[in-house]
């Protein structure tokens, strides 16, 4: 379907069965996005320097030297630096929540939105090879689909440069929801939990981006950089869409 064809079916389509904001189901009118209005569309944090090096989460106030950063403190972590789109809550939790839980693949489209207009991410990942953060093959068959690939692919056609996205990792251990867990036990659950994918080819040359959804403690993405470092990985970033 041809570009103008595609976008006069949509128009159509909103016309008949106007947009509902996902965070208050109000209507969505000129805000820029398809699925958040604008009154929403205004609460999304979106994260600029200063910020953290490692997960990325914004300092406040005035920056003087080394600060510690108290969201990602004793991760160690196995990769260089880590970026994010947004802060996830309000409008950006609600966004991740419909795609995670509702298979709302629609909202793909603002997702890929917020990361076009997040500051330096574009070009942070252009000519990167992106590495989403795997399933175990149970749940990504549940869900139908892993959200870490979908928004990894949104990032590679937006940072262009040759960035594409590669499942260089496999998911060994059906772990259960790590959301309720501390750091220490997130770490422990998730120990030998993921593996390099079989046939995967690491090449110290190239530059790796891990890429998920939300960064909250960093374990799941350290233990995925872990591996990765293992296999000959040298240069290895990550980017999620949200922190929180």
């Amino acid at each position: 379907m041809s570009l103008v064809l595609t976008q006069l079916v949509s128009g159509v389509a909103d016309v008949i069965f106007p947009p509902v904001c996902v965070e208050c189901r109000g209507l969505v009118e000129d805000s820029g996005y398809r699925h958040l209005c604008v009154r929403c569309a205004a609460q999304l944090a979106f994260v600029s320097p200063p910020c953290c090096t490692t997960c990325g989460h914004p300092f406040y106030g005035e920056v003087q030297g080394e600060r510690l950063c108290p969201h990602c403190e004793g991760l160690a972590p196995a990769f260089r630096e880590g970026r994010t789109a947004v802060l996830l809550k309000g409008p950006a939790r609600a966004l991740v929540h419909e795609l995670k839980y509702h298979r709302a693949l629609h909202v793909l489209d603002d997702i890929g939105e917020i990361l076009r207009r997040a500051s330096g991410l574009a070009e942070f990942a252009r000519g990167a090879v992106l590495v989403p953060v795997p399933l175990h093959p149970r749940k990504e068959r549940e869900r139908g689909y892993n959200q870490g690939a979908l928004i990894a692919e949104r990032l590679a056609r937006i940072a262009g440069g040759g960035a594409c996205v590669q499942p260089l990792l496999r998911r060994t251990v059906d772990t259960v929801s790590q959301t309720t867990f501390d750091r220490r036990t997130r770490r422990q659950n998730l120990k030998n939990a993921f593996a390099l994918a079989r046939h995967a080819v690491i090449s110290p040359s190239l530059h790796y981006i891990l890429v998920d959804d939300v960064f909250t403690t960093g374990s799941t993405l350290n233990s995925c950089a872990l591996v990765l470092r293992r296999a000959g990985s040298l240069n290895l970033d990550v980017v999620t869409f949200g922190h929180g």
